[in-house]
């Protein structure tokens, strides 16, 4: 296994280890500034979580100078993805810190769109990536984060950041979402 497929693997392994953080209901500590407070599992849960996100990009960057781009890698890459930010929103939803609407319209963006380029494959048509995929994953990294750690620092000013990330979030990911149908709309027939 190649290095780019070995720091996928890393990305999805962390999954759980996120999870684990954001869910467990012991408290390894909490950290107060003034009225605000924050436990030490979200703060670690979050920086596991930007570590995850970070290898995003790398994998790939890593396997296409190399020249080491395998079937495996095209994969397990989206995969990841699509546990780490599925796993982070229901981990939210269950912590009531997001609406559970907002998970569902995004996770069944990304069911769509994979069943779009499954449809596509099946035809010998391939999918890539768009660069406004790209823009929706790293805006529902950004609006995740401060959903994990309650807002900090936003909350300590009272700006509803992770509010209007989410909202931001939601609206791009539709749209993105949008995009990939129209500009693939000839892979499924209607007849």
């Amino acid at each position: 296994m190649n290095l780019a497929n070995r720091i996928t693997l890393v990305r999805i392994f962390l999954v759980p280890v996120v999870m684990f953080f954001l869910l467990v209901k012991y408290e390894f500590g909490i950290l107060s500034i003034g009225q605000f407070s924050i436990t030490y599992n979200e703060i670690i849960a979050a920086l596991f979580f930007i570590l995850a996100a970070s290898t995003d990009g790398l994998d790939g960057y890593i396997a296409r100078k190399r020249k080491i781009v395998t079937n495996l890698g095209k994969f397990l890459d989206p995969l990841a993805d699509k546990l780490l930010i599925s796993a982070a929103l229901i981990s939210l939803v269950e912590m009531q810190r997001l609406e559970a609407w907002i998970a569902i319209v995004i996770i069944s963006r990304e069911f769509a769109v994979t069943g779009l380029r499954m449809v596509a494959a099946a035809e010998g048509h391939v999918i890539a990536a768009s660069a406004l995929g790209k823009v929706k994953t790293w805006v529902q990294i950004i609006a995740i984060v401060p959903l994990m750690i309650r807002n900090f620092p936003f909350e300590y000013v009272g700006f509803p950041f992770s509010t209007i990330a989410s909202w931001v979030m939601v609206v791009i990911t539709i749209y993105s979402g949008y995009d990939y149908f129209a500009k693939n709309r000839q892979v499924i027939s209607y007849t």
